[in-house]
Formats: C-alpha cells, structure tokens, sequence
C-alpha cells in the first residue's frame, strides 16, 4: 500500500491550467464546465466509456510527466517522429494564445470547425453530468485522436500524473519522467516525495519508463514504483546520458553513442529535455536513424521556452534599441536556474547587461524564482497582467527585492519592455518572463507570434 492517501473527493476551485477566453470553444466549455479541479480520473473515465473508449483505440502512446521540461520533451518527440515520416498526435497544456495549441491531429493543429463538432457530441455524451474544463478537453483530443489515423501519440500530463485527467492509459508504450521540483504545492505538496509519487503515478506494469536525473528523495519514490509495477526503467545519468560536447548534443545509450546536432531550444537545460526525448523515442523504436534523430532535435519548435522574439510590436522596440528581446513561461524555482543558465549564455557572449520583465501568478515561489538570477545582478522591472490569479507588481517587487535584485514596477509588459530599453549605455538583452499565461499575452499581440 503506498504511503500517500487518493486526495479527498471534494473538488477544489482552483484554476490551475488558465486559459484567455478569446475564441468560442473556450467560452462555451468553461460556461459549461467551470475549473473545479477533482484530483481522480472517475468522471473522465465515465465520458471515456460513454463514447465507447476513444483511449483504447490510439496508436502507440508516450505519456509525459514531470515538473518543468515536459512541453519541451513533447516537441523533441514530435519532431523526432515527424522527421522519420510518422504521423503524431500530442496533447500539451495550456495553451499560449488559441485554444487549439493543445491539441495537434496527425501533425496539425486541430480545427475550430472540428472543436465545434467535438464539442457538440461529447456535451451530449457528458449529459450534464460534472466534468472540468480540462478533464473534458482531455476526452475531446482523444476522441479527435481517435478518428484520425496516426502512428504515434504523444500525451503531456496536465497536473501531477496519477490523478491526472490524461492517466487513463493501462501499457502505454513508453513513460517519461522530466525533472521533478517543487510547484503545485497547493493540489500536489506538501513535500518532494508527495509530487514524485504523483508523477510515478504514470508508471505502468510492465512497461518502460525512461526518468530525467531527479533529486534523490524524488529518484527513491520514482525507483520504488517502477520496481513495484516491475517497469523497466531507463535511467539519465545511470542507464544512459546526454551531455553538450563541442555545441552538439551526446546521447549514451546502453549499446549506442550519438552525435547529434544542437537542440534547436536554447538553454544548457535543452540537451537534457533532448536527450530524454531520444532516449524515449529510441525505447519505443531501436530502428530510428540517427539522420531522422538529429533532424528532429534541431527542429523542435515550442514556443514561450527561452524564444527569441523576432517579430511583433516588442520585438520591433528591441531591434529599434539594438537589443535582443526573449519569451520564457517559466514560473518556479527549478525553472528559475534553467533560465538564468541560458541567460548567463547571453550575457557571457558579449558583456551587455540583462533585464527581466516579470509577471506572475500570486500562488507561485517568486522569491526562489528569482534567486539564481542573484549572480547576474539583472534589473527587475516587475509588472501584472489580466488574470485575477495575477501578482501584484509590487509583490513581484518585494519578492525580486528579497532575492537581492534591483527593482522598479510598471503598469504592464510593453511599459515594461519600453523600460527596459531606455537609457544610455550598451543595448540590454531582455527576458520577458514569470509565467506561461504572461507569456501568452505578449505572443497575442500580434498574429505574426500566435503559435502554429
């Protein structure tokens, strides 16, 4: 018997996967089906089974759990796929700007005339019974999944894994494990092992499970389940590695070393996210060339993680500047040091000073996401965005402030980008960061950013 409780049945209100109601699809799911989070899969199940079980008829499935790193590891595998000439579905959360972004058929982004449908016939099917947003969006990828011939299907867990609306998968045909860190501590805590066991959750008997390096109170609860389930488990830095060597990517596995190009993602952290994703798709097929491999790796493309910016009303103020203007969705204490490592690349190229404009949920670490940052000495221009779930700046001040930094507080991100960009000396590489839905507003502003 584990040591860990289910949680209770009563549902908790809150929104934890935020969404910007800006197309019709979002608005009438969330009239319907308001974000009242019920950590167990019962009523997702129940729908499943209403529409004669979608999930049983999918192609082969890659379940990806974690803390941070796994929407990088979801694009790494796609395009690793699509780059051997296979058809993949993937499921991501949230979404940047359109509701679409989470669900990708067969390559492409799912249509709003096919969302319509989908929606029609899985409001029937639900026949007013509770459900949440995302438990329904859940069942309305895999039934669009389902209908659409494809080879393999890459699912990224929402929240946690073992309660999680995706977990309803009995042999997937490979699990992933990214880092797992402190975050939700609200819905997943209170400790470490608390989320790791969550996130083993997506373990399955007998099936492979291919783990990121962990911190070893997490590694102790994820080796415990894999043994317990008698999973074969892959582990990086153990069972297989992935370094950076002479700017190209190195994966070791048991029987095979590959040279690789780069990560087309940019951060240290990438050649980990991208060698997690090789190992797990080399897991599902051995026969993957390593021409189809290196393609897929330098071609993933995942918008919001460390993006450069090159096009919209923010880029055009950077480039007038001189500057280099960057996106990140990151938003809790593991994120933070990955993000200051890939800053730290930028200012070691060329000396110029670094300032971040920062957004954040009010539940989140803010002080610990700004820490590893202590070193560089950026300034922080701290701001707030539309979410009632938002910080106030001057909370985020106070947090920067704590963590050693210097600050100032504007109305908002392209106050705070104008900020930035002022003044005399060299021009300042700007990381507009502190959380994904800030990070969806900027990219909104202009349809040349929405995500495709």
């Amino acid at each position: 018997m584990s040591d860990f409780p289910p949680p209770p049945d009563a549902t908790t209100a809150l929104d934890h996967d935020p969404i910007r109601a800006s197309d019709a699809v979002i608005q009438r799911l969330r009239a319907n089906h308001p974000s009242l989070i019920d950590l167990t899969t019962g009523r997702v199940e129940r729908l499943l089974a209403a529409l004669g079980h979608p999930e049983k008829r999918l192609p082969p499935v890659i379940h990806v759990a974690g803390t941070n790193g796994k929407g990088s590891t979801v694009a790494y595998l796609r395009a690793i796929a699509e780059a051997a000439g296979l058809k993949v579905h993937a499921i991501t959360s949230p979404h940047l700007v359109r509701f679409a972004e989470r669900i990708r058929v067969a390559g492409e982004l799912i249509s709003d005339a096919r969302l319509e449908e989908l929606t029609d016939q899985l409001e029937a099917a639900n026949d007013g019974q509770p459900i949440s947003f995302f438990e329904i969006t859940t069942v309305l990828a895999f039934q669009a999944f389902a209908e659409t011939p494809a080879d393999l299907c890459v699912v990224e867990v929402g929240l946690g894994g073992r309660f999680d609306a995706t977990n309803v998968f009995d042999a997937p045909a490979v699990s992933v494990i990214t880092p797992v860190d402190y975050d939700h501590l609200e819905m997943l805590g209170p400790g470490l092992a608390k989320i790791a066991w969550e996130k083993a959750g997506v373990i399955k008997t007998g099936r492979p499970v291919v783990v990121a390096r962990q911190m070893d109170e997490a590694l102790d609860i994820i080796e415990r389940e894999a043994d317990a389930k008698m999973a074969p488990m892959l582990l990086m830095g153990r069972d297989f590695d992935a370094w950076e060597e002479r700017g190209r990517l190195l994966v070791q596995m048991p029987e095979r070393l590959l040279d690789l190009p780069p990560p087309s993602l940019f951060g240290g952290y990438q050649f980990a996210n991208a060698g997690l994703a090789v190992a797990a798709a080399l897991t599902l097929d051995h026969a993957l060339s390593e021409e189809a491999i290196g393609q897929g790796v330098a071609a993933a493309v995942w918008p919001a993680r460390f993006q450069r910016l090159t096009k919209g009303p923010l880029a055009e103020l950077a480039r007038a500047r001189g500057s280099d203007l960057w996106l990140d969705g990151g938003h809790n204490p593991h994120a933070g040091r990955a993000l200051a490592e890939a800053a730290s690349r930028l200012v070691d190229r060329d000396g110029r000073p670094l300032v971040l404009v920062a957004g954040m949920f009010a539940r989140k670490d803010a002080k610990g996401f700004f820490q590893p940052f202590a070193e560089m000495h950026p300034k922080v221009l701290a701001t707030t965005f539309d979410s009632p779930q938002a910080a106030p700046a001057d909370d985020i001040a106070e947090a920067a402030r704590s963590a050693g930094l210097s600050v100032e507080t504007v109305c908002d991100v392209e106050a705070g980008v104008r900020r930035a960009l002022s003044g005399e000396g060299p021009a300042p590489h700007v990381l507009v960061c502190g959380g994904l839905h800030f990070a969806g507003e900027v990219l909104a502003m202009s349809r040349e950013t929405w995500p495709t």
